[in-house]
């Protein structure tokens, strides 16, 4: 069933469509500018992550503009839901997002460079990979019953804070060349 939905982004920003292999179409839209990620598709909820409106102090590395919670919304098909993002600091699990929806807490963790593990209270359900311009590519574990909600709050968190991070050392030494004089 197709929902008619008001576009949260301009017509430039682009569409990006995944071939989901358990739920077919997904559409993200990450508008960078103004700090929106919007997916939906025919058999998933919409699921929107917004920056809020007036913040200009923007960080170019997070693709939603910002890891301050209180700085961002969630929502699944209209209903807010909380978000969780963690500081994003010296470790890979300090790049975490946790969210709540339907009393499961979902958790979207990097586990390698490129790639981070979806969670459903705990147990993994997923591994998503985006290089934060919107295109996102899941693969679902073998054996789990994976959830329409779950595909797209996955999809959402991937789009909005990219996926991935260094392994400890190698943060540490990008923070410490940050501290040298050039």
């Amino acid at each position: 069933m197709t929902r008619p939905v008001e576009p949260v982004h301009d017509a430039a920003t682009p569409v990006r469509r995944t071939d989901d292999p358990l739920f077919g179409s997904v559409s993200v839209v990450l508008d960078v500018a103004a700090g929106v990620v919007d997916v939906r598709g025919d058999t998933v909820p919409r699921v929107v992550v917004r920056r809020a409106e007036g913040v200009t102090d923007v960080d170019d590395h997070v693709p939603v503009g910002t890891r301050d919670g209180a700085l961002l919304s969630l929502s699944v098909d209209g209903r807010a839901v909380p978000i969780r993002p963690g500081k994003g600091r010296l470790t890979r699990r300090s790049f975490r997002v946790d969210v709540s929806c339907e009393g499961v807490v979902y958790r979207l963790v990097p586990d390698s460079l490129a790639g981070s593990r979806l969670l459903r209270g705990g147990e993994p359900i997923g591994r998503l990979s985006s290089d934060g311009d919107g295109a996102v590519s899941a693969e679902w574990r073998d054996g789990v019953r994976v959830r329409a909600v779950e595909a797209a709050l996955g999809y959402a968190l991937a789009a909005a804070f990219g996926t991935g991070a260094q392994p400890m050392w190698m943060l540490a030494l990008e923070a410490l060349g940050d501290l040298l004089p050039n």
